[in-house]
């Protein structure tokens, strides 16, 4: 899996009724969610938002920083609202459980790593996979 770099928002993007839904349905779960799960979600609370402009919101929300978004390890993205800031993930394989962690030796390696290579504007991700304890 892989996540989204947080960024800084786009000036441009004006706030929509669907964008909002969009967040408050991901207010709702603590893990990571897709876009059709979402949808679903969306459509039972009586909602009326289309699945393409469900995606279309989840992208745009990822690009801004607002959510983090993970590939799994079958491709598909899925969604989470967390908090801001850089950070990393602690994954369960089993439930989907999600911990935010900080990893300062992970950001001291990759800055001297970028350093020595002469790279500049560097990002990183890292996401760490396991099984959580209720579910061992």
């Amino acid at each position: 899996m892989t996540t989204t770099p947080h960024r800084s928002p786009e000036p441009s993007r004006r706030p929509t009724r669907q964008r909002a839904a969009v967040a408050a349905a991901l207010a709702e779960v603590e893990e990571f969610r897709s876009a059709q799960d979402l949808h679903a979600r969306l459509r039972e609370a009586g909602d009326p938002v289309g699945l393409a402009t469900v995606y279309r919101n989840l992208q745009a929300m990822a690009a801004d920083g607002e959510i983090d978004m993970l590939r799994t390890d079958e491709g598909e993205a899925v969604y989470r609202a967390c908090s801001t800031g850089h950070h990393h993930h602690l994954v369960c394989r089993e439930c989907g459980r999600t911990v935010e962690v900080e990893g300062p030796a992970v950001e001291s390696w990759a800055h001297r790593v970028s350093a020595e290579h002469g790279f500049t504007d560097v990002r990183h991700t890292l996401e760490i996979f396991g099984t959580c304890p209720q579910c061992s």
